[in-house]
C-alpha cells in the first residue's frame, strides 16, 4: 500500500500579538463519571497546555464539584447522569445548545459504557459538524458501530474530521483481532483503516503511528515512563487544542504526539520513567512547546 510518509513537524498554529482569548478556539471535552474524574481533568489540562483559548468539560454533574476543584482555568457544563453516575441520554438536549458554540470536540476519557452512552455517542459522530477526537470508552462503543464513521454512505451530511486515538488493545477491539495481529501489522492496518473509514487514526505505542489512509507520519518522541494510567487522556486534549487553533486533523495529531512524548521525555529526564505519572505532563508541555519554539 503506498502512502507519503511524513518526517517534518507541521507548523504550530500562530500567535498573533493583537489576539485574545477567542482567537485561539472553544475545547469541548465530554468525558468523566463517578470514579472517573481523573480522565477528563487531565484532557482539560492537556487542551489548556496545548494553547486552547477556553477550555470546557462536560461531565455528569455528581463530580463537577471534583473536577473544578482540580484547575481553575478550565470551565464545567453540568450535565445529566444515569444511575450509575454516567453521562445519561438526557444531556443530548442540553449539548445540543452547548456544541455549537464551541470550535473542537473531545469524547470518551471516563465515559464508562452504557446503552444510553451508546446511543449519545451514534449521534455525536453522526451530527456533530466539529472536529472531534475520540478516546477511550468512546472508542470502546465505536467498535460496536463502525458504520456511524464519516466515510459511509449514511454519513454523507457529516463531512467534520474526526480524530480516532486507540491503543493497540482498543485498536484490535475496533478489528475484530487480537492484539498480536495488530502489532504485527501495526502500519499496514492504521493506513487500512483510515482510509476506508475515512478518518484520521493515531495509533499508540512505541512509534506512535499517525494516518488519513494517503499520509503516514511515526513519531519518535516518548518512552516507557508514559505507560500509566492518564497518559493518553493528556493528549487527547491536547489534539483538541490544536484542532480548535484551527489545524488539520493530520497535522494536529501529529503535532501533538510529538509535543506528548518530548513532554514525557522532559519528565522522564527529571523524574524517572518509573517515578512519572500522567499529571506530570501538561506542567512539562510548556517546555516542550519552547523547544518547538527554538
Amino acid at each position: 500500500m503506498s502512502v507519503q510518509r511524513i518526517t517534518q513537524l507541521p507548523s504550530p498554529p500562530s500567535r498573533p500579538s493583537e489576539a485574545h482569548k477567542g482567537t485561539f478556539g472553544r475545547v469541548l471535552i465530554l468525558g468523566g463519571s463517578r470514579g472517573m474524574s481523573g480522565a477528563a481533568c487531565l484532557a482539560g489540562l492537556g487542551a489548556l497546555r496545548g494553547g486552547a483559548g477556553l477550555v470546557f468539560l462536560a461531565v455528569p454533574w455528581g463530580i463537577v464539584p471534583i473536577v473544578a476543584a482540580v484547575d481553575p482555568s478550565y470551565l464545567t457544563v453540568p450535565l445529566p447522569e444515569d444511575g450509575e453516575g454516567r453521562l445519561s441520554m438526557a444531556a443530548q438536549d442540553e449539548l445540543a445548545d452547548v456544541i455549537p458554540k464551541n470550535t473542537a470536540l473531545a469524547i470518551g476519557p471516563g465515559w464508562g459504557l452504557s446503552d444510553e452512552l451508546l446511543c449519545l455517542a451514534k449521534w455525536l459522530f453522526t451530527t456533530v459538524e466539529l472536529p472531534m477526537v475520540i478516546d477511550a470508552d468512546a472508542l470502546n462503543a465505536l467498535s460496536q458501530m463502525l458504520e456511524v464513521l464519516p466515510q459511509h454512505p449514511e454519513n454523507s451530511d457529516c463531512s467534520a474530521s474526526r480524530i480516532l486515538t486507540p491503543h493497540p488493545g482498543e485498536f484490535a477491539r475496533m478489528l475484530g483481532v487480537d492484539v498480536a495481529a495488530v502489532q504485527k501489522n501495526r502500519e499496514e492496518l492504521a493506513i487500512e483503516f483510515a482510509k476506508h473509514n475515512g478518518v484520521v487514526l493515531l495509533l499508540k505505542g512505541r512509534g506512535t503511528i499517525i494516518t488519513d489512509g494517503e499520509r503516514l507520519a511515526v513519531n519518535t518522541t516518548g518512552n516507557s515512563g508514559m505507560a500509566t494510567g492518564g497518559s493518553g487522556d493528556v493528549l487527547t486534549g491536547l489534539i483538541a487544542a490544536l484542532l480548535a487553533q484551527g489545524m488539520p486533523a493530520f497535522e494536529a495529531a501529529q503535532l501533538a504526539a510529538h509535543l506528548h512524548g518530548f513532554a514525557g521525555n522532559l519528565a522522564a529526564e527529571e523524574l524517572s520513567k518509573p517515578g512519572m505519572i500522567a499529571s506530570d505532563l501538561p506542567g512539562y508541555l510548556p517546555k516542550a512547546w519552547q523547544d518547538l519554539d527554538a
